[in-house]
């Protein structure tokens, strides 16, 4: 008897397997955005227990039914986002469901990716403190674990001053300044922001917050090189980008690890 083996496939940001031998459901358009928007949760959560943002930071993922449209949560702490307060926003910056809901004041990070980079679909932006020293030095964060070979080469630092003069309050909160925020990020994964923070971007939900979390360690794992002094050893371009592809596309094994843990850290009923 011949036996089937099922090939999984995901979907973009969607936890769905499609067989390849048998007639499967092929998910639709909404189906999608409620699995997105499920990640979306989700991720929040992890991005707060992995210490990467705390009460500001945020996350969005673009709507697989309508692309120039993306979801966020209202503007609250992320561990707390639960499913209603995500909101539906497009690409110019207004919201579809506000229901009387604030969305983020530096949503325009988000929409102004999204629309520089349709290869994106989810936008992270932390206030990540391992990767301030790098964008006020002449240091460059630059990749230095296989962990975060995704880097590529040394990250690009968005100088606000040049894009909004010498009297802003660091906050991208027009859409100049996303315009502007997301040219300096180019075709790269991530970009800092002068004393501010980061950036990332990934293919999925779980892989712009596997970027996240691996930005932040990556920033902490070469502070702690420079200061055993001498030349560091970085990952060459090949290097980074061969291992980066490799680690994005098991981007699974971190995720069911990291929402394991929010559930063994949630109290019992």
């Amino acid at each position: 008897m011949a036996l089937h083996r099922c090939a999984t496939s995901l979907l973009i940001g969607l936890g769905i397997a499609a067989c390849a031998a048998a007639p499967a459901h092929s998910a639709t358009p909404d189906e999608i955005d409620v699995a997105r928007k499920a990640d979306l949760v989700t991720a929040n959560h992890i991005l707060a227990s992995q210490g990467i943002v705390d009460g500001f930071g945020h996350i969005s993922v673009r709507s697989a039914k309508n692309p120039t449209h993306y979801f966020i949560s209202r503007s609250t702490a992320p561990a707390l986002v639960t499913a209603d307060d995500i909101m539906e926003i497009d690409l110019e910056d207004h919201p579809i469901d506000a229901r009387g809901r604030n969305s983020y004041l530096e949503r325009f990070i988000h929409s102004e990716i999204y629309k520089a980079r349709p290869d994106v679909i989810s936008v992270v932006h932390s206030h990540s403190a391992a990767v301030i020293p790098f964008s006020v030095s002449q240091v460059q964060l630059r990749p230095i674990s296989h962990m975060a070979g995704f880097l590529v080469r040394a990250v690009p630092v968005f100088e606000i001053r040049q894009a909004g003069g010498n009297e802003t309050d660091m906050l991208i909160r027009n859409k100049a300044l996303g315009a502007a925020l997301a040219h300096t990020l180019g075709s790269g994964t991530a970009v800092l922001m002068r004393g501010h923070g980061d950036v990332v971007v990934g293919n999925s939900v779980r892989t712009a917050l596997l970027h996240a979390v691996y930005t932040d360690l990556d920033a902490r794992l070469e502070t702690q090189a420079l200061q055993l002094g001498g030349p560091i050893t970085f990952l060459n371009e090949t290097e980074a980008a061969k291992v980066g592809e490799i680690n994005d596309s098991q981007v699974e094994r971190p995720w069911d690890l990291w929402k394991q843990a929010l559930t063994e850290s949630r109290p019992g009923p």
